[in-house]
């Protein structure tokens, strides 16, 4: 299995602080990495998360942010 990525809309490290809660709450702590650097600001899921694609946007919209599969 591979890992998920998703374009999203989290753009800072203040950003990243107030999606932190709900992405380790989903997927767990250590099983995400958002690149900051990316311009397209890449969220990446470990295959090793039992979460799903559906679970994991619904996560960031809760935090106040939009993500999409990619």
């Amino acid at each position: 299995m591979e890992n998920l990525k998703f374009k999203t809309t989290i753009k800072c490290g203040n950003c990243l602080n107030a999606v932190t809660p709900a992405l380790n709450e989903t997927v767990g702590e250590n099983y995400w990495n958002v690149d900051l650097l990316d311009p397209s600001r890449i969220l990446s899921v470990s295959s090793e998360s039992t979460a799903d694609a559906d679970e994991i946007i619904a996560a960031v919209k809760k935090a106040g942010f939009e993500a999409e599969k990619i």
